[in-house]
Protein backbone atom coordinates (compact mmCIF):
# COMPACT_ATOMS: atom_id res chain seq x y z
CA UNK A 1 0.00 0.00 0.00
CA UNK A 2 1.82 2.88 -1.09
CA UNK A 3 0.81 6.84 0.73
CA UNK A 4 0.29 9.21 -1.57
CA UNK A 5 2.19 12.29 -0.80
CA UNK A 6 2.20 15.73 -2.57
CA UNK A 7 5.02 18.15 -2.32
CA UNK A 8 3.43 21.25 -4.65
CA UNK A 9 3.66 24.68 -4.18
CA UNK A 10 0.28 24.62 -1.51
CA UNK A 11 1.69 21.94 0.87
CA UNK A 12 0.06 18.82 1.71
CA UNK A 13 -3.08 18.24 2.28
CA UNK A 14 -2.43 16.48 5.78
CA UNK A 15 0.75 15.64 7.80
CA UNK A 16 0.70 12.94 10.10
CA UNK A 17 3.76 13.49 12.55
CA UNK A 18 4.48 10.07 14.61
CA UNK A 19 5.30 6.86 13.64
CA UNK A 20 4.26 4.08 16.69
CA UNK A 21 1.36 2.29 16.14
CA UNK A 22 -1.31 5.08 16.32
CA UNK A 23 0.90 7.26 13.55
CA UNK A 24 1.19 4.46 10.83
CA UNK A 25 -2.26 3.35 11.36
CA UNK A 26 -3.62 7.07 10.52
CA UNK A 27 -1.35 7.28 7.88
CA UNK A 28 -2.57 3.83 6.62
CA UNK A 29 -5.77 4.69 6.67
CA UNK A 30 -5.40 8.13 4.93
CA UNK A 31 -3.78 6.49 2.13
CA UNK A 32 -6.54 4.57 2.13
CA UNK A 33 -8.82 7.52 1.58
CA UNK A 34 -6.68 8.53 -1.46
CA UNK A 35 -5.72 11.45 0.57
CA UNK A 36 -2.27 12.35 -0.40
CA UNK A 37 -0.29 13.04 2.84
CA UNK A 38 3.12 13.26 3.83
CA UNK A 39 4.43 11.26 7.41
CA UNK A 40 7.21 11.58 9.54
CA UNK A 41 8.74 10.08 12.67
CA UNK A 42 11.38 7.39 13.44
CA UNK A 43 9.39 3.86 13.02
CA UNK A 44 8.57 2.43 16.19
CA UNK A 45 10.55 4.39 18.40
CA UNK A 46 9.10 4.57 21.42
CA UNK A 47 8.72 0.98 21.85
CA UNK A 48 12.89 0.53 20.75
CA UNK A 49 13.86 3.00 23.38
CA UNK A 50 11.43 3.80 25.54
CA UNK A 51 10.30 -0.29 26.64
CA UNK A 52 12.75 -2.51 28.35
CA UNK A 53 14.13 -5.32 27.00
CA UNK A 54 12.34 -8.81 28.24
CA UNK A 55 8.77 -6.98 28.15
CA UNK A 56 5.43 -8.37 26.64
CA UNK A 57 2.69 -6.62 25.61
CA UNK A 58 0.00 -6.70 28.61
CA UNK A 59 -2.71 -6.58 25.29
CA UNK A 60 -3.57 -10.41 23.99
CA UNK A 61 -2.20 -11.32 20.45
CA UNK A 62 -6.11 -11.19 18.91
CA UNK A 63 -5.97 -7.52 20.15
CA UNK A 64 -2.26 -6.48 19.09
CA UNK A 65 -3.03 -5.83 15.17
CA UNK A 66 -2.00 -2.43 14.09
CA UNK A 67 -4.86 -1.50 12.04
CA UNK A 68 -5.17 -0.58 8.27
CA UNK A 69 -7.94 0.29 5.75
CA UNK A 70 -8.33 -4.09 4.66
CA UNK A 71 -6.81 -6.14 7.41
CA UNK A 72 -3.78 -7.25 4.86
CA UNK A 73 -1.34 -6.45 7.76
CA UNK A 74 -2.37 -8.04 11.50
CA UNK A 75 -0.01 -9.56 13.62
CA UNK A 76 -0.66 -13.07 12.45
CA UNK A 77 -0.20 -12.41 8.63
CA UNK A 78 3.41 -10.85 9.84
CA UNK A 79 3.97 -13.88 11.54
CA UNK A 80 3.37 -15.92 8.69
CA UNK A 81 6.07 -13.88 6.47
CA UNK A 82 8.08 -14.61 9.39
CA UNK A 83 7.72 -18.25 8.47
CA UNK A 84 5.53 -18.64 12.04
CA UNK A 85 2.21 -19.98 13.55
CA UNK A 86 -0.05 -18.06 14.88
CA UNK A 87 -0.54 -17.88 18.78
CA UNK A 88 -3.45 -17.24 20.78
CA UNK A 89 -4.25 -15.51 24.46
CA UNK A 90 -1.91 -18.10 26.10
CA UNK A 91 1.20 -16.80 24.57
CA UNK A 92 1.57 -13.23 25.30
CA UNK A 93 3.22 -10.85 22.34
CA UNK A 94 7.43 -10.24 23.34
CA UNK A 95 8.18 -6.69 22.59
CA UNK A 96 11.02 -7.90 20.48
CA UNK A 97 8.47 -9.53 18.14
CA UNK A 98 6.30 -6.33 18.50
CA UNK A 99 8.45 -3.68 17.32
CA UNK A 100 9.51 -6.35 14.30
CA UNK A 101 5.98 -6.64 13.70
CA UNK A 102 5.70 -2.22 13.93
CA UNK A 103 8.64 -1.96 11.51
CA UNK A 104 7.08 -4.69 8.86
CA UNK A 105 3.86 -3.01 8.87
CA UNK A 106 5.59 0.64 8.36
CA UNK A 107 7.40 -1.08 5.27
CA UNK A 108 4.31 -2.36 4.15
CA UNK A 109 1.64 0.54 4.58
CA UNK A 110 3.61 3.19 5.05
CA UNK A 111 6.74 2.55 2.53
CA UNK A 112 7.29 6.68 1.80
CA UNK A 113 7.44 7.47 5.66
CA UNK A 114 9.99 10.30 6.33
CA UNK A 115 12.20 9.92 9.16
CA UNK A 116 13.37 13.33 9.46
CA UNK A 117 12.34 15.04 12.71
CA UNK A 118 9.26 17.88 13.09
CA UNK A 119 10.82 20.79 15.11
CA UNK A 120 7.63 22.88 15.17
CA UNK A 121 3.47 23.44 14.23
CA UNK A 122 2.20 26.38 14.19
CA UNK A 123 -1.01 28.00 12.30
CA UNK A 124 -0.26 29.54 9.16
CA UNK A 125 -3.61 31.15 8.20
CA UNK A 126 -6.11 28.76 7.26
CA UNK A 127 -3.99 25.78 7.77
CA UNK A 128 -0.68 25.20 9.37
CA UNK A 129 3.06 25.66 8.52
CA UNK A 130 5.39 22.43 9.69
CA UNK A 131 8.74 22.81 9.95
CA UNK A 132 11.31 20.14 10.20
CA UNK A 133 14.98 19.90 11.89
CA UNK A 134 16.56 19.70 8.63
CA UNK A 135 15.59 23.14 7.75
CA UNK A 136 12.35 22.50 5.42
CA UNK A 137 8.99 24.15 5.76
CA UNK A 138 6.06 23.34 4.22
CA UNK A 139 2.20 24.40 4.56
CA UNK A 140 -0.27 21.42 5.35
CA UNK A 141 -3.67 22.19 5.56
CA UNK A 142 -4.16 19.44 8.50
CA UNK A 143 -1.91 17.82 11.03
CA UNK A 144 -2.66 14.43 12.84
CA UNK A 145 -0.86 14.54 15.70
CA UNK A 146 0.33 11.14 17.08
CA UNK A 147 2.91 11.71 19.68
CA UNK A 148 2.24 8.24 22.07
CA UNK A 149 3.12 8.24 25.81
CA UNK A 150 6.81 9.90 25.43
CA UNK A 151 5.84 13.58 26.41
CA UNK A 152 3.18 12.64 28.80
CA UNK A 153 5.65 10.47 31.55
CA UNK A 154 4.26 11.54 34.93
CA UNK A 155 6.21 11.67 38.17
CA UNK A 156 4.68 12.47 41.66
CA UNK A 157 5.10 15.89 42.87
CA UNK A 158 6.63 14.32 46.03
CA UNK A 159 9.40 12.85 44.26
CA UNK A 160 10.13 16.17 41.55
CA UNK A 161 13.36 17.18 43.87
CA UNK A 162 14.79 13.50 43.90
CA UNK A 163 13.76 13.49 40.22
CA UNK A 164 16.14 16.07 39.16
CA UNK A 165 19.26 15.33 41.45
CA UNK A 166 18.78 11.93 38.92
CA UNK A 167 17.71 9.63 41.88
CA UNK A 168 14.17 8.97 40.43
CA UNK A 169 13.56 8.03 36.72
CA UNK A 170 10.20 6.89 34.59
CA UNK A 171 10.07 3.40 33.10
CA UNK A 172 10.18 5.26 29.81
CA UNK A 173 13.76 6.13 30.37
CA UNK A 174 14.80 3.01 30.46
CA UNK A 175 15.40 0.25 27.33
CA UNK A 176 16.99 -1.84 29.74
CA UNK A 177 17.04 -2.44 33.40
CA UNK A 178 21.07 -4.30 33.62
CA UNK A 179 22.32 -1.23 34.60
CA UNK A 180 20.11 -1.51 37.93
CA UNK A 181 22.11 -4.99 38.84
CA UNK A 182 23.14 -4.95 42.36
CA UNK A 183 21.45 -1.76 43.41
CA UNK A 184 17.84 -1.57 45.66
CA UNK A 185 15.55 -0.39 43.61
CA UNK A 186 12.20 1.27 44.99
CA UNK A 187 9.70 0.93 42.63
CA UNK A 188 6.42 3.32 42.83
CA UNK A 189 3.11 1.91 41.80
CA UNK A 190 1.13 -1.13 41.10
CA UNK A 191 -0.05 -1.57 37.74
CA UNK A 192 1.61 -3.30 34.71
CA UNK A 193 4.36 -1.32 34.45
CA UNK A 194 5.35 -1.26 38.04
CA UNK A 195 4.48 -5.10 38.32
CA UNK A 196 7.00 -5.63 35.14
CA UNK A 197 9.30 -3.25 36.19
CA UNK A 198 9.66 -5.27 39.49
CA UNK A 199 9.76 -8.49 37.83
CA UNK A 200 12.48 -7.30 35.35
CA UNK A 201 14.78 -5.44 37.74
CA UNK A 202 14.95 -8.80 39.86
CA UNK A 203 15.76 -10.71 36.89
CA UNK A 204 18.61 -8.36 36.21
CA UNK A 205 20.43 -8.95 39.06
CA UNK A 206 18.90 -5.96 41.05
CA UNK A 207 16.92 -5.89 44.37
CA UNK A 208 13.21 -4.32 44.28
CA UNK A 209 10.67 -3.17 46.88
CA UNK A 210 7.55 -2.39 45.52
CA UNK A 211 5.41 0.60 47.10
CA UNK A 212 1.75 0.21 46.20
CA UNK A 213 -1.22 2.71 47.79
CA UNK A 214 -3.44 -0.37 47.00
CA UNK A 215 -4.39 -2.99 49.80
CA UNK A 216 -3.22 -6.19 47.95
CA UNK A 217 -1.95 -6.19 43.74
CA UNK A 218 -4.34 -7.17 41.47
CA UNK A 219 -3.80 -9.68 38.77
CA UNK A 220 -5.62 -10.49 35.70
CA UNK A 221 -6.92 -13.99 35.03
CA UNK A 222 -5.08 -16.74 33.38
CA UNK A 223 -7.21 -17.72 29.80
CA UNK A 224 -8.09 -21.00 29.82
CA UNK A 225 -7.86 -21.32 26.06
CA UNK A 226 -6.08 -20.38 23.45
CA UNK A 227 -9.18 -17.99 21.62
CA UNK A 228 -11.66 -16.18 22.86
CA UNK A 229 -14.27 -18.41 20.99
CA UNK A 230 -13.04 -21.45 22.35
CA UNK A 231 -14.15 -20.18 25.74
CA UNK A 232 -17.22 -22.76 27.43
CA UNK A 233 -20.44 -20.57 26.68
CA UNK A 234 -21.65 -20.35 30.28
CA UNK A 235 -18.10 -17.99 31.11
CA UNK A 236 -18.88 -16.00 27.57
CA UNK A 237 -22.29 -14.88 28.48
CA UNK A 238 -21.21 -13.99 31.99
CA UNK A 239 -17.84 -12.40 30.65
CA UNK A 240 -18.04 -11.30 26.67
CA UNK A 241 -14.65 -11.49 25.52
CA UNK A 242 -13.22 -7.80 24.07
CA UNK A 243 -9.88 -6.56 22.79
CA UNK A 244 -10.03 -5.03 26.81
CA UNK A 245 -10.25 -8.74 27.99
CA UNK A 246 -13.42 -10.29 29.62
CA UNK A 247 -16.43 -8.51 30.76
CA UNK A 248 -19.26 -6.40 30.24
CA UNK A 249 -17.63 -3.39 31.13
CA UNK A 250 -14.74 -3.84 28.77
CA UNK A 251 -16.96 -5.14 25.74
CA UNK A 252 -19.02 -2.02 26.50
CA UNK A 253 -16.23 0.51 26.49
CA UNK A 254 -14.31 -1.50 23.35
CA UNK A 255 -17.71 -1.96 21.31
CA UNK A 256 -18.57 1.94 21.35
CA UNK A 257 -15.83 4.36 22.06
CA UNK A 258 -17.87 6.91 20.11
CA UNK A 259 -19.93 6.92 22.85
CA UNK A 260 -17.97 7.95 25.16
CA UNK A 261 -17.65 11.25 24.42
CA UNK A 262 -21.21 11.52 25.29
CA UNK A 263 -20.85 11.19 29.16
CA UNK A 264 -20.48 13.86 31.35
CA UNK A 265 -16.99 15.04 31.52
CA UNK A 266 -16.44 13.65 35.23
CA UNK A 267 -18.12 10.10 34.59
CA UNK A 268 -15.23 9.87 31.86
CA UNK A 269 -12.30 11.20 33.99
CA UNK A 270 -13.81 8.13 36.42
CA UNK A 271 -13.85 5.53 33.53
CA UNK A 272 -10.77 6.43 32.50
CA UNK A 273 -9.12 6.18 35.78
CA UNK A 274 -11.05 2.72 37.20
CA UNK A 275 -11.34 1.00 34.10
CA UNK A 276 -8.80 -1.58 33.90
CA UNK A 277 -6.99 0.11 36.46
CA UNK A 278 -3.72 -1.00 38.23
CA UNK A 279 -3.27 -4.21 38.06
CA UNK A 280 -0.71 -6.91 36.22
CA UNK A 281 -1.39 -9.16 33.16
CA UNK A 282 -1.79 -12.83 34.10
CA UNK A 283 1.52 -14.20 33.53
CA UNK A 284 3.14 -11.61 35.73
CA UNK A 285 2.07 -13.27 39.47
CA UNK A 286 4.49 -16.08 39.04
CA UNK A 287 7.55 -13.80 38.49
CA UNK A 288 6.30 -10.96 41.37
CA UNK A 289 4.51 -13.20 44.21
CA UNK A 290 6.83 -14.29 46.36
CA UNK A 291 9.81 -13.07 44.53
CA UNK A 292 9.46 -9.55 45.35
CA UNK A 293 9.48 -7.55 48.21
CA UNK A 294 5.94 -5.48 48.41
CA UNK A 295 4.85 -3.11 50.38
CA UNK A 296 1.03 -2.11 50.42
CA UNK A 297 -0.90 0.08 51.83
CA UNK A 298 1.74 2.62 51.70
CA UNK A 299 1.64 6.11 49.69
CA UNK A 300 4.93 8.37 49.31
CA UNK A 301 4.77 11.67 51.20
CA UNK A 302 8.44 12.97 51.12
CA UNK A 303 11.91 11.88 49.24
CA UNK A 304 15.39 13.18 50.41
CA UNK A 305 18.42 12.64 48.93
CA UNK A 306 20.98 11.08 51.46
CA UNK A 307 24.32 10.84 50.34
CA UNK A 308 23.59 9.93 46.90
CA UNK A 309 20.95 7.52 47.68
CA UNK A 310 17.19 8.09 48.24
CA UNK A 311 15.41 7.90 51.40
CA UNK A 312 11.64 7.79 50.83
CA UNK A 313 9.03 8.57 53.85
CA UNK A 314 5.90 6.20 53.63
CA UNK A 315 2.46 7.09 55.09
CA UNK A 316 -0.16 4.52 55.58
CA UNK A 317 -3.77 4.34 55.92
CA UNK A 318 -3.63 4.93 59.64
CA UNK A 319 -1.72 7.92 59.39
CA UNK A 320 1.68 5.55 59.97
CA UNK A 321 4.45 6.38 58.47
CA UNK A 322 7.92 4.35 57.85
CA UNK A 323 11.04 5.09 55.93
CA UNK A 324 12.62 3.25 53.21
CA UNK A 325 16.04 3.70 51.39
CA UNK A 326 16.83 2.80 48.10
CA UNK A 327 19.78 3.16 45.44
CA UNK A 328 16.79 4.50 42.87
CA UNK A 329 13.59 5.03 42.97
CA UNK A 330 11.45 4.06 39.76
CA UNK A 331 8.21 6.40 39.51
CA UNK A 332 6.11 3.43 37.47
CA UNK A 333 3.44 5.88 38.06
CA UNK A 334 1.94 6.02 34.25
CA UNK A 335 1.43 8.73 32.51
CA UNK A 336 -0.81 11.92 32.62
CA UNK A 337 -1.78 13.60 29.43
CA UNK A 338 -0.91 17.63 28.88
CA UNK A 339 -0.83 19.23 25.82
CA UNK A 340 1.90 21.91 27.41
CA UNK A 341 4.41 18.72 26.97
CA UNK A 342 3.85 18.99 23.43
CA UNK A 343 7.25 21.02 22.57
CA UNK A 344 6.65 20.77 18.64
CA UNK A 345 3.46 22.45 19.04
CA UNK A 346 3.78 26.28 18.56
CA UNK A 347 2.73 28.16 22.16
CA UNK A 348 -0.02 30.26 20.51
CA UNK A 349 -1.41 27.38 18.73
CA UNK A 350 -1.50 25.11 21.58
CA UNK A 351 -3.27 27.68 23.70
CA UNK A 352 -6.12 27.55 21.12
CA UNK A 353 -6.72 23.86 21.80
CA UNK A 354 -9.94 23.65 23.93
CA UNK A 355 -8.96 20.94 26.83
CA UNK A 356 -10.45 18.44 29.15
CA UNK A 357 -7.83 18.73 32.42
CA UNK A 358 -4.89 18.69 30.30
CA UNK A 359 -6.16 16.70 27.34
CA UNK A 360 -7.63 18.11 24.13
CA UNK A 361 -11.69 17.95 23.45
CA UNK A 362 -12.41 16.22 20.35
CA UNK A 363 -15.12 15.90 17.72
CA UNK A 364 -16.32 12.63 16.61
CA UNK A 365 -13.55 12.99 13.78
CA UNK A 366 -10.83 13.28 16.60
CA UNK A 367 -10.84 17.00 15.85
CA UNK A 368 -9.48 19.64 18.04
CA UNK A 369 -11.28 22.82 18.50
CA UNK A 370 -8.40 24.40 16.18
CA UNK A 371 -9.82 23.43 12.64
CA UNK A 372 -7.89 20.42 10.50
CA UNK A 373 -5.75 19.90 14.10
CA UNK A 374 -6.22 15.84 15.04
CA UNK A 375 -5.22 14.19 18.02
CA UNK A 376 -5.04 10.09 18.38
CA UNK A 377 -3.25 7.59 20.40
CA UNK A 378 -3.75 8.60 24.23
CA UNK A 379 -4.11 12.16 23.78
CA UNK A 380 -7.75 11.12 22.71
CA UNK A 381 -8.26 8.94 25.39
CA UNK A 382 -10.09 11.51 27.97
CA UNK A 383 -12.34 11.77 25.02
CA UNK A 384 -12.91 8.44 23.39
CA UNK A 385 -12.36 6.20 26.52
CA UNK A 386 -9.99 3.72 27.76
CA UNK A 387 -9.58 1.50 24.38
CA UNK A 388 -7.61 4.53 23.50
CA UNK A 389 -4.69 3.50 25.37
CA UNK A 390 -4.23 0.14 23.83
CA UNK A 391 -2.91 -0.96 20.27
CA UNK A 392 -6.84 -2.69 19.37
CA UNK A 393 -7.77 1.45 19.26
CA UNK A 394 -5.89 1.83 16.15
CA UNK A 395 -8.83 0.77 14.10
CA UNK A 396 -11.27 2.98 15.87
CA UNK A 397 -9.78 6.09 15.60
CA UNK A 398 -7.88 5.56 12.18
CA UNK A 399 -11.17 5.02 10.64
CA UNK A 400 -12.88 8.34 12.06
CA UNK A 401 -9.59 10.39 11.10
CA UNK A 402 -9.31 9.15 7.84
CA UNK A 403 -13.32 9.57 7.30
CA UNK A 404 -13.00 12.78 8.64
CA UNK A 405 -10.15 14.57 6.95
CA UNK A 406 -11.09 13.29 3.42
CA UNK A 407 -14.51 14.97 4.21
CA UNK A 408 -12.49 17.67 5.19
CA UNK A 409 -11.01 18.31 1.84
Amino acid sequence: MAVSRSTSADGVPVTVIGAGPYGLAAAAHLSGHGVPLRAFGQPMDSWRTRMPAGMFLKSTPSASSISDPVGAFCLDRFRAAEGRRPEGDLHPVPLDEFVRYGLWFQRQAVPDLETAAVRRVDADGGGFRVELESGEAFGSRSVVLATGLGPFARIPAQLADLARTGLVSHPSEHADFAGFAGQRVAVVGAGQSALESAALLLEAGAEPVLVARTDRLLFGEPPTRDRPEQRPLARRLVKPASPLGPGWSHRAFSGVPGGYRYLPPGVRRHFLRTVLGPSGAWWLRGRVEGRVEVLTGRAVRAGEDVGGGARLTLVSRDGGSTVLEADHVLAATGYRVDLDQIALLAPGLRDRVERTGGAPRLSAGFESSVPGLYFTGLAAAATFGPVLRFVCGTGFASDRIGAAVAARG
